[in-house]
């Protein structure tokens, strides 16, 4: 177990406004976007100059800086703009570079081998197995994903073998980060691109809902920061890079105190006042799902931060001393007095251009000498210790004590503000284009009903773990549930009596389920989820031993024609792909498990409906139409295979849709061509 020394107070930087106050607050770290390739392009961001500036004023107070590299990114991207990120990183010397894509980690992994990587909350991992799979592969901290709860967490933290970073205040998706392709698939606006509309804050009714069932309030648990530090977590974040300074400040501040114990009603009320959605939750922590965990911004909830705003300005008005500073003064007579001072593992030294003379009157005293050297107001050094030095009965004017602390606390600054130093070294990104023999048609099912009396020519079945069984002639494949939120030792049995049942393979969504199927001595590819969206991340998949891959839907046609590597990849032609996997089911918000039937839908403003079903732990919301590719073939003959993915439907309608399939059939009633030709920003 990698046990925290200490609580970080990690606080959101989407301007520079934002970031002075996360410091001035006493923010331990703050993370920031570039203008390119992060999960917050919205937020004001930061050029190349802007960079330097921040990370200069951070680490001059001992403050952390970590980049977002957290989307997916397009070949063309790896190439240029990512790798371009990556030099910037290391050129201004940020602390740690946060990570989505499995293609970003590669490269970053080739270009930087000394940086820090953290991997992001939009990896999904949520278990000890992925964290283990995590620390393997060479991360240094895993951002949880926000759904466990503290007892999960407690039990991750005891093995860990990297630093742990929670969110512990803001704002909360539906959907499991990671795991959302509604922005995308409704408006082209990709989640996993940065460019999330959140449409889940629209109205989307369950029967006997709140009317904005996927909408959930602000998470507000500081209460549990020094609970959480004790288990081994060692970061907590505070989500809002898309927020005013004044909510930063107050977020921070309430961090801050509850770490220290100190209960503060009134600051409590204000930053409720400046950000929520009626009101706040503890989250998941609790493990407390249902509807207290659902709320909209209100008018009421705009107007009542108006005149809080001004108050809280204050939080972040002054310079805070945040860096102790050691002093060793001389003076001795007929010589220029000389000043070392020593912080944060740097030290530097002045020398006055006065000479100490004898004194003719009052001499110089040492606590006359402290006294001034004590004056460090307006910088964010205070002093920790003085070793004053000097002869009796000299003379030397406080003002050129005064200009000696203004000359060596200036160079100290600077010293402080030189970047670490991280090399950087460019990569070609090698894309020599995989050729592909004529794709096979793989068949997915959500339940192994669906297949009973089923007549078809495909011969590659993907199962539900539970259900996963051999079929004459068939080869079948068992996927792992698409979270494992608390059921990691359940899973692994899973595994075990899957594979005494003659299952060789698994399908998995996350890097927990990788770990798994390796621990077990099973083959396995990477599924629907994974968001295996470039040449580098399928060679990573390689690497990491995965049989084949399952692409993002969010790939156009055109990128899926370029992708290297070697191993199989496949493309999803057919199906309704879930947008959402939350663990706080959205029609539970209205109804009872018992009387759902697992068979329910939300509906959103315009009447359409969105079937919802729940899987043991987790629901998942699917798009209202099916992709469907058929009369498409050739021009989706760019993979080793097709899947049709079944989640809905009939026994009878699997089997009427195999068959168009076969005949190639061109689509009857709604349905979509998914992102494959649109794409997404």
């Amino acid at each position: 177990m990698l046990r925290a020394s200490s609580a970080e107070i990690l606080a959101p930087a989407g301007t520079y406004d934002a970031l002075v106050a996360a410091v001035r607050c006493g923010a331990d770290a703050v993370y920031l976007g570039g203008q390119e390739l992060n999960a917050r392009r919205n937020a004001g961001n930061f050029d190349f100059e802007e960079m330097q500036k921040a990370a200069a004023y951070c680490h001059a107070r001992g403050v952390k800086v970590h980049m977002t590299l957290n989307t997916l990114a397009s070949d063309e991207e790896l190439t240029d703009a990512a790798q371009r990120a990556i030099r910037q990183a290391c050129q201004v010397g940020v602390d740690a570079l946060i990570i989505q894509d499995l293609g970003v980690f590669r490269l970053a992994r080739q270009c930087a081998p000394a940086m820090p990587l953290h991997a992001s909350t939009q990896m999904s991992v949520h278990t000890l197995a992925g964290v283990k799979e995590l620390a393997d592969m060479g991360f240094t901290r895993a951002v949880l994903a926000r759904e466990l709860s503290l007892e999960e967490i407690e039990a991750i933290a005891a093995q860990s073998p990297i630093e742990l970073e929670v969110f512990i205040h803001g704002a909360l998706c539906m959907s499991v980060s990671g795991q959302c392709l509604m922005s995308a698939m409704l408006g082209s606006r990709s989640a996993n691109r940065g460019l999330c509309a959140q449409p889940c804050r629209l109205p989307f009714a369950a029967p006997d809902g709140t009317g904005h069932d996927l909408s959930l309030k602000d998470l507000s648990a500081t209460d549990y920061i020094a609970r959480l530090n004790r288990m081994g977590v060692c970061s907590f974040k505070i989500e809002g890079r898309m927020k005013r300074p004044e909510y930063v400040a107050a977020a921070v501040t309430a961090c801050r105190k509850a770490l220290a114990g100190e209960a503060d009603p009134t600051l409590q009320e204000q930053l409720r006042s400046v950000f929520s959605r009626s009101g706040f939750t503890k989250g998941y922590f609790d493990a407390c799902l249902g509807r207290e965990m659902f709320g909209t911004r209100r008018k009421e909830d705009v107007t009542a931060a108006q005149p809080v705003l001004k108050e809280l300005h204050r939080l972040y008005e002054k310079e805070t001393p945040r860096v102790g500073v050691e002093m060793a003064f001389c003076a001795r007579e007929g010589e220029p007095a000389s000043l070392s001072v020593k912080a944060s593992g740097a030290s530097v030294f002045a020398q006055s251009e006065a000479t100490a003379v004898k004194a003719e009157k009052v001499p110089l005293t040492k606590e006359r000498v402290v006294d001034q050297l004590k004056k460090c107001g307006g910088t964010p050094f205070e002093v920790s210790g003085i070793d004053a030095e000097l002869d009796e009965n000299i003379s030397l004017p406080l003002s050129a004590v005064n200009a000696l602390r203004r000359e060596a606390l200036e160079n100290l600054t600077e010293r402080l503000e030189q970047p670490p130093n991280h090399t950087f070294s460019p990569v070609l990104v090698e894309n020599r284009v995989k050729k592909v023999n004529k794709p096979t048609c793989y068949a997915r099912f959500s339940t192994v009903s669906q297949v009973k009396n089923l007549s078809t020519a495909v011969e590659t079945y993907i199962l539900p773990l539970a259900q996963a069984a051999p079929i004459a002639g068939k080869t079948v494949i068992a996927e792992l549930p698409s979270v494992l939120f608390g059921q990691e030792e359940a899973v692994l049995e899973q595994i075990k009596k899957a594979k005494a049942r003659g299952i060789t393979c698994l399908c998995a969504a996350t890097l927990d389920g990788v770990r798994l199927a390796k621990e077990t001595g099973m083959d396995f590819w990477f599924g629907l989820g994974s968001n295996v969206f470039n040449t580098l991340a399928v060679l990573q998949a390689e690497e990491l031993s995965a049989k084949a891959v399952i692409l993002s839907p969010e790939m156009t046609l055109r990128q899926v024609s370029r992708l290297g590597g070697a191993i199989e990849r496949g493309l999803i032609t057919y199906g309704r792909l879930p947008l959402m996997t939350t663990r706080n089911c959205p029609v539970k918000n209205g109804t009872s498990c018992a009387d759902c039937g697992r068979n329910r839908s939300l509906t959103d403003r315009l009447g359409v409906s969105f079937p919802v079903r729940c899987f043991g732990g987790y629901s998942q919301v699917f798009n209202s139409r099916p992709i469907w590719l058929a009369d498409r073939k050739r021009e989706t003959e760019l993979v080793d295979f097709h899947v049709l993915y079944f989640t809905t439907e009939t026994p009878e309608e699997c089997a009427a849709v195999l068959a168009q399939y076969e005949t190639q059939a061109a689509p009857q009633g709604d349905f979509t061509r998914g992102l494959y030709y649109r794409g997404v920003e």
